[in-house]
């Protein structure tokens, strides 16, 4: 299982990032959770801050490209195998930032990936 990073978690059920840490949590993922608003979404508690969790796998994105550049060292120091930009978050200059740090990305939508068992 690949412990994940949900970055731009939301507590309104109907964003795709909500969906998404219900359904890693449901495939037995572990999972992490940052957004703007402190609650519990599947039983993973969202953070505000920028936790230093350890041993994460994968981080996926759920914040517009602007948004993300306050995130790209922290993001970095997690040291994650890969992150995953779903649609409305890719990011051409992020992309080369993590490919400098030799950190893997994937355009793709992790409930896609999720469904099709290719997560």
């Amino acid at each position: 299982m690949k412990k994940t990073l949900v970055l731009g978690a939301s507590l309104n059920p109907s964003r795709y990032s909500n969906l998404a840490i219900n359904r890693l949590v449901n495939h037995g993922h572990p999972v992490e959770a940052i957004g703007l608003k402190k609650g519990i979404v599947a039983g993973i508690a969202i953070a505000t801050e920028k936790v230093a969790f350890k041993d994460i796998n994968t981080v996926t994105l759920y914040l517009n490209p602007k948004r993300q550049a306050e995130y790209y060292e922290y993001i970095i120091s997690l040291k994650p195998e890969r992150v995953i930009f779903n649609p409305g978050t890719e990011n051409p200059e992020f992309y080369e930032v993590l490919k400098k740090n030799n950190i893997k990305n994937e355009v793709a939508c992790t409930l896609v990936l999720l469904g099709t068992d290719q997560y």
